[in-house]
Order: C-alpha cells, then structure tokens, then sequence
C-alpha cells in the first residue's frame, strides 16, 4: 500500500457498479447508548446475512467482540437468505457502526492506473466533533450517549487508513489522502458526473475550516470524477451529520432519483430541507444535461417507534443499499409505508432482487442501511 496525496484523477462509479465485497462494522459498547447496543448488533448481523447471499462481507470488530459478533450472525442466518462462506468476521480497533462515514471510499483509477485500486481517506473527525464530542450528544434523543476517549477518538479517525492497509488482494490498494475533510454519506453520486451533496456537511468550519468551497470542488473532482456539483444547503446542526445527503435523496440509476418525503409530524426544519431539494432537483440537470426523474417516498410515522425522548429517528427508505444483483431495502414496522416503499422500489429496480430487512436500532441511533455499509469496489477489467 501506498499513501499519500497521490497525482492525478480519480472516479467514483455509480452505487450499482460491481462489489468485491461488503465492509460491515460491529458497534463497540462505547460508540452507543446501552439501550440500543444489543438490537444494533442484531441490525447488522441480519444485514451480514442478507448481504452475503449476494457478495463477501467483511464484518469488522474488536477482538473482545468476535465471538459475540460470530454468534449472532450465527443466529441471523436463519432469518434471512445468506452464504455463510461469505461472511468473514475481523479482528479491528473500530467502535462505529456506521462504516459509510468512517470507512475508506473505494475509487477506480483513469487513464493508465485504471486496472489498480484505490480507496480515498477523507479523514473521519466525529462529523466535524472530534475535539467537541463533550459538549455534543451522539444524537438528539436526550438520553446518555457515552463519549468516547481520545484513544476511542483516535481508532475511529484511524480506521479508514488500517482498512486500506489490510486489503491487498487480489492487489494492494493505493490510499489516496483527501485534502478535505468529509464523510462517505455526504456523497450521492450517479457515475456519470454528477455529485449531490449537502453544503453543511461538506462546506462548513467544523470540518474543512478556512477553504473556499472553490477549493473544495476542485478536491473532490479531482477525487471522485465528478462535473457537476449540485448544492443543497442543508442545515448546519440539525442532526449529528449536518444532513448527509444520503439520508435524503439517492440514485436508482443516473438521471432517476429517489427522494424521502418526511412523515408530516416531522420537525418543521426537516420539512424545509425535503422542500429545498425538490425545488433543486426540479430545476437542475445532471452532468449529461437531463432533468432529474424525481420519485418521492414517503417515511413512515415515528410512532411504529413508540414513545421516544426525541421525535427524529433516521426513518428513510432512500437509505438502501445496492449489493450485488440486489438491493437492500430498510423496512421500519409500519406496514403500509413498508410496503409502499417495497413496490415502489420493485418498479423502479426490475432487474434485482429487492431484500427487505427490519431495522430497529439503527433508525434510533441517527441512521439506517447506506449509513452502515460500505462496498469495496471490484477491480475493472
């Protein structure tokens, strides 16, 4: 493995292009309130499970966590479709679940480097908290988050760069060391160009404090290929991310978009920011210069969660995952959305295999599927 701020451009394929594999993270009792530790390890055993019956996951813990991580996929293997040959448990100093945000971004190279791998270090730092996490909840829910030490602090900014460090087959993988600082769920991408992203997560002090967001475009067209940049604003503090863009809007394919309507007992800002997109979207073309075909989900209501200390779970369908032939789609216990969601996502996906999964941690913890999943991208022929 090489590192370093490595020459050149660089290209970020659509969600649908070929895994060579899944990165999965069990969460560390230290990363999470206790309430929600045991059904978040089911959460991501099942989705271990779910996942494998299409590609390798690889499913990171620490070593006092293996065995426990080894047992409950054990036991998640028998509620959804799986390959247990697929599912390989490892050994690693990580506390997040939430891999999408702490993870390496597998990139493909151009040009002369196009049969290489490489993966991009955009620097984990707490979303914009690493040196504020005692003043900050882990989420607005009102109950007691842990924090982490600065050790915990550290492993998690560090995690990217020993993921890289330990992939080297079929080939080792180049780290690419971002000049920007952001997370995986703040880039929407449709391989073809175009990059939707929130201003507050991306163009804000907390994280890339005294660059122009010039700078940063050209950062990440030289990083991910894109040539089309369209802005959300966003809301700087309105959730633990700043409002990644995943959580809101994701492609199916280029020039069709997916976008969640929040229920209508949402916070007003919530509301603002789905409103915000839509008239974006409504008036924007991609990098090819087609309109956005706009399909709009509706999230369920809160209340499948019952009584909550907050009134924001992370309930969004746009939250899926593409896998290998397959789509993984977030089900959240409310029947008619559920299944609004399901048909909706059958139409527009003919050609995969849709897997339903339930979630019950993950919604109340700040996320759902996309947010706890990264692909490790398979090397181009």
């Amino acid at each position: 493995m090489a590192s370093s701020f490595v020459k050149g451009r660089f290209f970020y394929p659509q969600e649908t292009a070929r895994h060579a594999a899944t990165i999965l993270g069990f969460p560390s009792k230290v990363s999470i309130v206790s309430a929600y530790y045991q059904s978040a390890c089911v959460d991501i055993a099942n989705l271990a499970s779910v996942i494998s019956a299409h590609e390798p996951v690889r499913l990171y813990a620490r070593p006092e966590d293996v065995q426990r991580a080894k047992s409950m996929v054990s036991q998640a293997i028998t509620k959804y479709p799986s390959d247990t040959s697929n599912i390989s448990v490892i050994p690693s100093l990580t506390n997040h679940l939430w891999v999408r945000d702490t993870g390496p971004v597998y990139v493909h190279g151009v040009g002369e480097s196009v049969h290489h791998r490489f993966a991009i270090n955009f620097r984990f730092s707490e979303w914009g908290r690493k040196y504020d996490l005692g003043a900050q909840d882990r989420a607005s829910d009102g109950r007691d988050w842990p924090v982490m030490t600065p050790e915990q602090i550290e492993e998690n900014a560090s995690f990217a760069r020993r993921i890289v460090e330990s992939d080297v087959l079929p080939s080792p993988v180049t780290l690419l060391e971002s000049k920007i600082c952001l997370e995986g769920g703040a880039l929407v991408v449709d391989g073809e160009g175009t990059l939707l992203a929130t201003e507050s997560s991306i163009i804000n002090e907390n994280r890339n404090p005294g660059l122009s967001k010039t700078a940063i475009e050209t950062e990440l067209r030289r990083l991910l290929g894109v040539e089309e940049i369209i802005w959300f604003p966003g809301r700087k503090g309105l959730d633990v991310t700043d409002v990644h863009a995943d959580a809101e809007v994701n492609f199916v394919r280029p020039g069709v978009v997916v976008l969640s309507r929040p229920h209508s007992s949402a916070p007003k800002p919530w509301l603002e920011v789905f409103e915000e997109i839509k008239e974006i979207l409504g008036r924007s073309v991609d990098a090819k210069g087609r309109p956005f075909e706009v399909h709009v989900v509706d999230e369920p209501n809160p209340k499948i969660f019952g009584v909550l200390s907050h009134d924001e779970p992370a309930t969004n369908y746009v939250n899926f995952y593409f896998v290998n032939g397959g789509l993984v789609l977030p089900q959240f216990g409310d029947r008619r959305r559920d299944q609004e969601a399901l048909v909706l996502f059958q139409k527009l996906c003919p050609d995969r295999v849709i897997r339903p999964v339930f979630v019950s941690a993950l919604p109340l913890a700040g996320g759902v599927i996309h947010c706890a999943t990264q692909p490790v991208l398979s090397v181009r022929e």
